[in-house]
């Protein structure tokens, strides 16, 4: 599986850049290894090309682009964007993937995705730690030197320009991943679905500051162990992954949101809260919030609503299943094309054949006739549950009108009296035009609602606001649920009448024949 990483570097000496991806350098220090007379190290095998500029001089090349548009000029902005593609350690023993083949494909999905710009592709064949994964990497000069042909990916009007700042924006990584994912189908080589995002989060820099902290926890350890004691932790954690194993904790055991949040902040001293429809959490040791985003979707509020729906007895629930559609090997062009792909298709339609098998035996399926029944039933009770949600959004958008003129009604009730007061009543309402009528409109309007004249007063109103917004929240789960399970069951009825419909094979027709 090939994955895509990005880096942003303020750093202005490009010759740093050089330096890290020709010679060899300390995994826990990051220091260049040198030999007995102070020289670095080369790296044992790596490949190196350029694009629009000599390899060797990108570090000058790039300065000097950016003295002609006078950018990079401040510390502040970012020079350089460093890409890296690192391919599954599978693909060089299955796929016959090689530093030069990986190198090739890099350096022309570098042309496509950099058009103008500065770069420097080199492939290296060893893996963090040895781990052995080809990978490449891709640095380019933050300026774009030459104009280029505009992409669809590129969301500002002088994006393709020379002298203009390459931006990394979701569009754009969105676009590349795709990108690498079929170059990778292409390939035949192994993938996985990238553009999905990951259910643990680990960025780069959380990597390498576990892996720091795992180091200098060794040395304390062993020093308290010479002293004659034991220690009390042998795993470093960084504040991101205690954040994880605490929510881990009390989701698995919490009811609703309410009941998570209480067990947080109790046993872990850790806050969340909600804002803009996600979970942040405050470790006890940060001022910061960190947002779901940063930890995984595991520790996002879709993931965890979906667990705490679980202990809900009255709120249907569903277990996503993995099935996916059987792929059609007479029709796909990419299996035509590569016989590595084909081969794999292959693996994967046996899998997905035995998994709906599985489900079909589990859930009690004799017939084509029930799945269709059953999926009838689907179709009729989520139409049933979105009428429902109509109702429940119409009630809230009356509830939102009811505090929206009461709030106004209260607000400015003061200035209406001042009015009524008023000798002056021309000049004060010329002055307070707009509070009058907004108190006149709000006051019509509750008017017209409350025909016994009695209001319920904005905190009761606010309170039922809440409880309708969990409800609402609720149904819109339901739904969410049974569209999963009725997606779900569309492609088991599809899987099974492809099954049904497979051709026999040439060599069992004839054996058919004979008998």
């Amino acid at each position: 599986m090939a994955v895509l990483k990005h880096i942003k570097s303020r750093n202005a000496n490009y010759s740093k850049v050089i330096d890290y991806l020709l010679f060899q350098h300390d995994r826990s220090t990051g220091k260049m290894i040198k030999d007995d007379f102070g020289r670095g190290l080369l790296r044992e095998e790596f490949y190196m090309d350029g694009i629009n500029c000599d390899p060797m001089s990108f570090d000058k090349e790039c300065e000097r682009t950016n003295f002609l548009f006078h950018k990079n000029q401040r510390r502040s902005e970012i020079k350089n964007h460093h890409y890296i593609i690192s391919f599954d350690p599978a693909d060089a023993t299955e796929c016959d993937l090689t530093g030069p083949k990986a190198q090739a494909l890099s350096l022309k999905l570098a042309k496509k995705m950099f058009p103008g710009y500065q770069a420097i592709v080199v492939t290296h064949t060893d893996g963090h730690h040895e781990s052995g994964n080809i990978h490449t990497h891709i640095v380019i000069n933050s300026v774009r030197k030459n104009t280029a042909r505009r992409e669809a990916y590129m969301t500002q009007l002088h994006d393709h320009e020379a002298g203009f700042k390459h931006r990394s924006t979701d569009k754009f990584l969105k676009y590349f991943k795709q990108e690498v994912m079929e170059m990778c189908q292409r390939e035949g080589l192994h993938q996985i679905d990238i553009m999905a995002p990951a259910e643990v989060k680990i960025n780069q820099k959380e990597y390498m500051a576990q892996q720091s902290g795992q180091k200098n926890l060794e040395k304390t350890n062993q020093k308290i162990i010479e002293d004659g004691f034991n220690p009390t932790s042998s795993v470093f954690l960084t504040q991101k992954q205690e954040l994880r194993n605490a929510i881990d904790a009390c989701a698995t055991v919490s009811k609703n949101f309410e009941d998570f949040q209480s067990k947080l902040l109790e046993q872990y001293h850790i806050s969340v809260i909600e804002q803009r429809g996600r979970y942040s959490y405050l470790h006890p040791g940060r001022q910061k919030r960190i947002t779901e985003r940063v930890l995984g979707t595991n520790y996002g509020k879709h993931h965890l609503e979906q667990l705490f729906l679980q202990r809900d007895p009255f709120v249907i629930f569903y277990i996503h299943t993995n099935l996916r559609l059987l792929v059609d090997l007479q029709t796909n062009v990419k299996a035509m094309q590569s016989p590595a792909y084909a081969q794999k298709v292959k693996i994967s339609n046996l899998k997905e054949m035995a998994n709906t098998m599985i489900f079909v035996q589990q859930h009690g399926y004799n017939t084509q006739e029930d799945l269709q029944k059953s999926f009838s039933q689907m179709k009729a009770e989520l139409e049933d549950y979105q009428n429902q949600l109509i109702n429940l959004s119409s009630d809230w958008k009356a509830l939102n009108d009811q505090i929206r003129y009461t709030g106004s009604y209260y607000a400015n009730k003061k200035v209406h009296d001042n009015f009524l007061k008023s000798k002056m009543k021309g000049r004060f309402r010329k002055v307070h035009e707009s509070e009058l009528q907004a108190y006149e409109k709000a006051r019509d309007w509750l008017k017209s609602y409350y025909q016994d004249g009695k209001m319920i007063p904005l905190k009761s109103l606010n309170s039922q606001k809440r409880a309708l917004q969990k409800e609402i929240e609720k149904q819109r789960n339901s739904i969410q649920s049974i569209k999963n399970q009725c997606k779900e069951m569309d492609v088991v009825i599809q899987n099974i009448d492809s099954i049904l419909h497979m051709e026999v094979p040439k060599k069992q027709k004839s054996i058919e024949q004979e008998r």
